[in-house]
Order: C-alpha cells, then sequence, then structure tokens
C-alpha cells in the first residue's frame, strides 16, 4: 500500500516543480534576497506608545532578517497597541486582559528609494490579572513580548511572499 501512496504522490511533487515554485531561503528565493540586507528602523526611531514593544518588535525583526549590514533595503515601522480589559468580576474587578497590536511597515529600496512593500499587520494576546502585583506585570510584558513576535512573524512572512523583492534582486 505504501508503494501506492509514493505514485499518488509523484505527480504532485512534479507539478510543483513545474510550476515555478522556489523555496524562500534558496538562491534566488525572497528570503535569501533580504537576509542580512534589512536594515529594520531602530527601536527609538519607531513611532510607538511603548518603548518595550518597539524594542521587541525590532529584536524579533532582526532575528529573522539579519542585522542589516549590507543595507540594500530600510524597513520603517509604526507600532500601536492598547489593553483591554476582557474578564471583569461582579465586584468590577478586571481578572483578563487582552492586549491587541498593529504594526505598519514600509520596505524600501535605499538605492533609488522605491517602496518595495508596505502593510499593516495586526493581532492580539492576552494575560491573567489574578495573581500579586508582580505576576500580573510579568503577565503583562510577556503578553507584550509575544504580540511583538507575532507581529514580525506576520511582517517576515508578508516580506518573503512579496514577488518583486525576489525579481528585483
Amino acid at each position: 500500500m505504501s508503494w501506492l501512496k509514493h505514485i499518488l504522490l509523484l505527480p504532485l511533487v512534479l507539478l510543483v516543480g513545474a510550476c515555478g515554485f522556489t523555496p524562500v531561503h534558496a538562491p534566488g528565493g525572497a528570503g535569501h534576497a533580504l537576509y542580512d540586507r534589512v536594515l529594520v528602523a531602530a527601536p527609538e526611531k519607531v513611532k510607538s506608545n511603548s518603548d518595550v514593544a518597539a524594542y521587541a518588535l525590532v529584536r524579533s525583526l532582526e532575528e529573522k532578517l539579519g542585522r542589516g549590514t549590507l543595507q540594500a533595503y530600510q524597513l520603517d515601522l509604526e507600532l500601536e497597541q492598547k489593553s483591554e480589559g476582557q474578564a471583569i468580576t461582579a465586584d468590577n474587578d478586571i481578572t483578563r486582559f487582552s492586549v491587541e497590536g498593529t504594526a505598519k511597515y514600509t520596505l524600501t529600496r535605499l538605492s533609488d528609494g522605491v517602496v518595495m512593500a508596505s502593510g499593516t499587520a495586526k493581532n492580539f494576546t492576552g494575560y491573567s490579572a489574578t495573581g500579586s502585583t508582580v505576576e500580573t506585570l510579568a503577565g503583562e510584558r510577556d503578553a507584550e513580548e509575544r504580540l511583538m513576535e507575532i507581529l514580525a512573524n506576520q511582517i517576515v512572512t508578508r516580506l518573503y511572499s512579496n514577488a518583486d523583492i525576489a525579481a528585483a534582486q
């Protein structure tokens, strides 16, 4: 029975190869074209209502895209986040918070100033506020860092899926 699965999968593999599929990190792919070529805006230059969030977002983007030592592109960011109470007890105490974040990004080619990609990434995380003050503050900070990791993943995925970037190399 396993030989039948291999026979059925062979046309699928050939079809994917014939359509021009290129792995993101292969030579010629968008990941290869961008790695270490994107200068991410410094955390203090990111328009944000939270310095911690700006730092976490830039750190996460640099982990995925490299530090930008070759400086072919500039990634500018604008970050907004807010926290809202989600679970409110009968005594009017909030026991769970949701942290919502929006990151606007613009990738510009430095050689001629052409905008290669731009967009907005949105997501949310949550944390519990039922413990001590220290536990709640730690939960809030962790939720903020998780949110920035999620937003960085969304931004990088969208940059990698932009065919213009791979073609421009």
